[in-house]
């Protein structure tokens, strides 16, 4: 299960350390963008321990959305030309058999590459 965790510059300490051990669930990091006065972090959790990984961190101060549909995609707007396709770093998006835009939003990790690349403007990345 994917999800984002948002932390402040006031959040000194290694937390994504002390939630994998003071939880021991194995936690990937897909994608982080951190500066100097906040940060954004994308992780894969198992899902059967979502909640217990959840909770860890808001105990550090961090707030919690876990991202059961990352991402959501306008079927009237979507005319399924595959600019998302060619943008994605994680393969989210592929042509079916019938060459319409299939997705794997399982992969997503929130980038908004596919957002902008978008010309129909039929996607839409969601914070949970």
């Amino acid at each position: 299960m994917k999800m984002v965790i948002h932390i402040s510059s006031a959040m000194q300490d290694p937390v994504i350390a002390r939630v994998i051990l003071g939880t021991g669930v194995e936690i990937n990091v897909d994608r982080a963008n951190i500066d100097a006065t906040s940060g954004e972090i994308v992780l894969e959790v198992p899902i059967d321990a979502c909640n217990r990984v959840a909770r860890a961190f808001e105990r550090e101060g961090a707030s919690v959305s876990v991202l059961e549909h990352p991402i959501l995609r306008d079927e009237d707007e979507c005319v399924h030309c595959g600019a998302c396709i060619s943008v994605c770093p994680v393969y989210v998006f592929s042509f079916a058999d019938d060459w319409r835009v299939a997705m794997d939003e399982s992969k997503c990790i929130h980038c908004g590459a596919c957002i902008t690349a978008c010309p129909h403007a039929a996607l839409k990345i969601v914070s949970e």
